[in-house]
């Protein structure tokens, strides 16, 4: 009798109360009372107090003795989502018991048994969509279930899900992907165009690429294959994609997309804060292949090197050996031939002074030996997009300090011809500024685009400074070309700026 009247809305035994509307002191106060009261039918009366962490301190210590001293028909049921915010004496009292988060597996399962009965045709790609969306929760699953259901009819697709839930499609991932590993920058930077375009931010977009590089590396192993919640279909997907695709990328681009994902809200300009990232996600494998033709060439330079260098040793061994018996032939000396090199040997026949001329005749030539082919790594050249992003990795740095930081940031830098950097300020106080990072900044640029000529000049911006003045000097200036009697005052009075 008392299970039924629960089901219909008419049970006097169970009892709710929202903690987050009703947490103060004389809420708490109110329920004691009505705790006092005996059940009129049944056993038990049961108290629901729903997200009890909203409760204040007092109104906790107003509740602790009924908790501790209970009636015997009372029954409290605390229910929250953040256990950590109730206070320890509190949860002493109680025996606590933790839900976990529904799989997605068992809300598809459940979706389609609703669908079932309903007669309503599904995909179970659409279900996947909708259980991810509700993260967990089944009845945040259902009302999107009823809301999907309201809008596409008896016929839930996949792509009116995605339609109806503005989520973006695996498909434009997979295709980026694609992209990246075959280094085409033009279809990769026309996809996220067209991703903006049907109305996605930017900033949705690419923790969504971080999400899909995650999900490609949890597929390469079999034992890290059950982490990936997604359908069927999208999981075939995600294995025909990672036949083709390195570890070495999914790290790379894991870490690019990441970094691209913390950078986003302190850039000025997000579109291009994320082409960027999209660019260096395209260069991942070829700076790969370099490092690899680099290796190799190196490889084959140093074998052309050895065979060069035994050249040179033996072409030196013959001249040595020339030049002495030149010498020998000035002191009257016969001429000792061998066919046999390593073994040739004149110091038991010359003289002490012979032998000393020789040595240096060997020092001199040892001292004219050309160095060894040192190469130099050339400078190289890199576009105004790159200047840009590593101008704004700079003032980030400089976060701690604001005024050189807004500085930096208020205007982007332009590149001329290839090496040089020009950066326009309004007023002698930002020129003083970036002249005392000046130094560390061009070591930073130069390291960082692989250019040693890189050079800063800054240009002032004539009207913006006619129209601010910021220094003491710059406000005087301005007085006085409105009235010259103040430099008399000043003068007179010998007045500073300060």
């Amino acid at each position: 009798m008392l299970c039924k009247a629960f089901d219909s809305n008419r049970s006097f035994n169970i009892h709710e109360l929202d903690a987050a509307s009703n947490n103060s002191v004389d809420d708490i106060r109110n329920l004691i009372e009505q705790v006092r009261i005996p059940p009129q039918v049944g056993k038990y009366s049961i108290y629901i107090i729903d997200e009890v962490h909203m409760l204040s301190s007092q109104a906790f210590n107003a509740f602790l003795k009924t908790l501790e001293e209970p009636p015997a028909h009372a029954i409290f049921i605390l229910a929250t989502t953040e256990k950590h915010k109730i206070i320890p004496t509190i949860l002493s009292r109680c025996q606590i018991f933790d839900f976990n988060r529904i799989k997605i597996d068992d809300t598809v399962a459940y979706l389609e048994h609703i669908a079932k009965t309903e007669n309503i045709q599904y995909e179970v790609d659409a279900f996947n969509v909708i259980a991810q969306k509700a993260d967990g929760a089944m009845r945040d699953a259902l009302s999107i279930f009823d809301q999907v259901v309201s809008f596409s009819g008896n016929q839930i697709t996949y792509q009116k899900v995605i339609e109806n839930l503005n989520v973006l499609d695996y498909e434009y991932y997979f295709k980026l992907t694609d992209a990246f590993f075959k280094n085409d920058l033009s279809s990769a930077l026309m996809t996220f165009n067209d991703i903006l375009e049907k109305g996605f931010d930017a900033h949705h977009f690419i923790s969504g690429l971080s999400e899909h590089f995650r999900n490609l590396l949890v597929v390469k192993d079999e034992i890290t294959l059950q982490l990936l919640e997604v359908g069927a279909n999208i999981r075939e997907k995600y294995k025909e994609q990672t036949r083709i695709i390195t570890p070495e990328f999914l790290f790379s681009s894991l870490e690019i997309s990441n970094k691209c994902d913390l950078n986003y809200r302190i850039s000025r300009n997000k579109r291009l804060h994320v082409e960027l990232a999209l660019i260096e996600l395209c260069n991942v494998t070829s700076e790969k292949k370099n490092s690899d033709s680099i290796e190799i060439e190196t490889k084959s330079e140093k074998k052309e090197k050895k065979s060069e260098n035994d050249i040179d040793q033996g072409w030196r061994t013959e001249k040595v050996i020339k030049k002495i018996n030149e010498d020998v032939k000035k002191v009257d000396i016969p001429i000792i031939k061998s066919n046999y090199i390593p073994s040739f040997s004149i110091k038991a026949s010359l003289s002490n002074q012979v032998s000393q001329k020789n040595e240096e005749i060997l020092n001199t030539e040892s001292n004219e030996e050309p160095a060894i082919n040192e190469t130099l790594e050339e400078d190289q050249l890199f576009s105004e997009l790159e200047l840009i992003d590593k101008w704004q990795q700079f003032s980030d740095k400089l976060g701690d300090k604001p005024r050189i930081f807004n500085t930096l940031t208020s205007k982007e830098p332009k590149l001329e011809n290839d090496i040089i950097v020009t950066f326009q300020i309004d007023n002698n106080l930002q020129e003083e500024k970036i002249n005392d990072i000046r130094n560390e900044l061009l070591d930073f640029l130069r390291v960082e685009l692989k250019n040693s000529k890189i050079e800063l000049k800054l240009i002032m911006n004539e009207s913006v400074q006619e129209s601010k003045l910021y220094t003491s000097e710059e406000k005087f200036k301005h007085l006085l070309s409105k009235n010259e009697n103040l430099g008399k005052l000043k003068q007179e009075f010998n007045l500073d700026f300060e």
